[in-house]
């Protein structure tokens, strides 16, 4: 006889299944039909496990051994000095590139803008002169003044070419290019007038010269000034720091040195030879990138102080001298028939102007502080730049001493003695300004090649430092993950 059935299991039948009321409802909600209704059930909620927190479980896991965490730091470092290397490779290439282009692209273009401002001076300056002698004209005044325009048209054509990127330069250039034919065809008029003797030359004369100083003149000026602008800006990309390199590097010698710390507290080894040439490595690079770019900085404000900044003050007395010459003729021209509001000579009163912005009021002694002159003097850092300069001073004081025997014959009526003292021989004003502008040509060569000197040797202490990086980078690395890796052999 069997014993009755006890405890909870439930009835089954003959073939081993539940049956009755022990086998769950599928309508309550509750149990396996439950599960598949109401919400995942484990196995669906495995499968929605990301593959991130995965890795971060993992990572975690890891991270709990010895083993696992020095694999992690290993990573860390090298990445480190990798990022190291490569930030250092990056902005090292980009100040190089600035420094460059202050070299070879703002500076000269700086300079031909100078030179088109210069041209376009000198050729009006010359057309007057050329007027003023008439029927007298020598030839070596007519090719001076197509030697003029011929420079500012092939100086435009050169910078139209170089200028890219730039609107403002853009549209002066075709300013200048639409302007300058109109204005030598003016000029053309004006020769011919007064080699048949017309009156109306002076007029077509007058004319030009003020096309030349409302329009082309101030565009040359506004191209002038947008290279300079560029060359500024240049300056100011090649000298900037490079904080993210330093950051850095400073970040990965700082992680390698606590890595090896670490190594030492934990083993009582002083020396890991991956860490130690990873160190070494990234020292040398941090190092190299400190001196090489300081060494660069001075250089490029060197070249900017003892050279570009001079070239400008210098550009701009040789443009006051030229300006103030210009005035001088024109003053013979008119004739008193253009006049300041106060009814002042109005080209008596641009020479005045011109001559004190180059060296300062009165006609003796040495340069004012604050004129162009005198502050070229200043700027020159040797006797050889500054001496052409000295005798620029002298020369414009006895231009200036000339220039007032000249106003004082025209002034008592005697036209001829007023003319030969402006366009004559030896003793006239012209002599003295040609003795100015070469003087200050001779002082700008001196300066160009100072600038260029300073500027080469500042670029010049980035050379190879991005190759170099590169390289101390990949081996700083591969240190790192050797010296990781001998920790790691000895858990195996």
């Amino acid at each position: 006889m069997s014993n009755p059935q006890t405890g909870t299991a439930p009835p089954t039948s003959p073939s081993g299944r539940p049956t009755g009321s022990a086998v769950p409802s599928v309508g309550t909600g509750s149990g396996l039909g439950g599960a598949f209704r109401g919400g995942a059930g484990p196995a669906q909620a495995a499968r929605r496990r990301t593959a991130w927190a995965d890795g971060v479980d993992q990572l975690r896991a890891t991270a709990t051994t010895e083993p696992g965490r020095l694999r992690i730091i290993g990573a860390v470092l090298a990445f480190l000095v990798l990022a190291f290397g490569a930030a250092t490779a990056w902005q090292v290439a980009d100040r190089s590139a600035a420094a460059r282009d202050v070299v070879e692209r703002s500076q000269p273009l700086t300079a031909d803008a100078a030179d088109i401002y210069r041209s376009l001076a000198d050729a009006d300056t010359t057309a007057a002169a050329g007027f003023l002698a008439g029927g007298k004209e020598t030839q070596a005044t007519r090719d001076r003044y197509e030697n003029d325009i011929a420079t500012a048209a092939r100086l435009l054509a050169k910078a139209s070419s170089n200028t890219s990127g730039s609107d403002a330069a853009a549209r002066q250039i075709g300013k200048l290019n639409s302007l300058l034919p109109r204005y030598t065809g003016l000029v053309e008029t004006a020769r011919t007038n007064n080699r048949q003797g017309l009156p109306l030359g002076g007029a077509y004369l007058r004319y030009a010269n003020a096309q030349m100083r409302d329009e082309l003149l101030p565009a040359a000026r506004g191209l002038y000034t947008t290279e300079t602008a560029r060359l500024g800006e240049d300056y100011d990309a090649a000298k900037a720091w490079p904080w993210l390199a330093l950051t850095t590097g400073v970040l990965a010698l700082g992680a390698l040195t606590w890595a090896q710390r670490r190594n030492y507290l934990r083993t009582n080894r002083v020396f890991n030879r991956g860490l130690l040439a990873a160190t070494t490595a990234s020292a040398v690079v941090l190092l190299w990138l400190v001196a090489g770019h300081s060494v660069a900085r001075s250089g490029l404000n060197t070249s900017y102080e003892s050279g570009a900044r001079s070239l400008k003050v210098l550009n701009e007395a040789r443009i006051d001298a030229l300006q103030a010459r210009g005035d001088e003729n024109l003053t013979l021209v008119a004739r008193g028939a253009v006049v300041t509001e106060d009814q002042q000579d109005f080209y008596e009163a641009g020479y005045r102007t011109g001559m004190r912005d180059l060296a300062g009021p009165g006609r003796s002694g040495a340069a004012a502080a604050d004129s162009r002159l005198g502050t070229a003097l200043t700027l020159a850092d040797d006797d050889t730049g500054r001496r052409p300069v000295r005798e620029a001073v002298e020369t414009v004081r006895q231009w200036q001493a000339r220039h007032a025997e000249a106003r004082t014959a025209d002034d008592q009526g005697d036209y001829d003695r007023a003319l030969a003292k402006v366009i004559g021989g030896e003793a006239a004003t012209g002599q003295s300004f040609d003795r100015v502008d070469s003087r200050l040509a001779q002082a700008l060569a001196h300066e160009q090649q100072q600038f260029r000197r300073a500027a080469d040797d500042g670029r010049g202490a980035l050379d190879g430092l991005v190759a170099g990086a590169v390289v101390l980078a990949v081996l700083g690395a591969t240190g790192a993950v050797l010296g990781i890796g001998r920790r790691l052999s000895e858990y195996r």
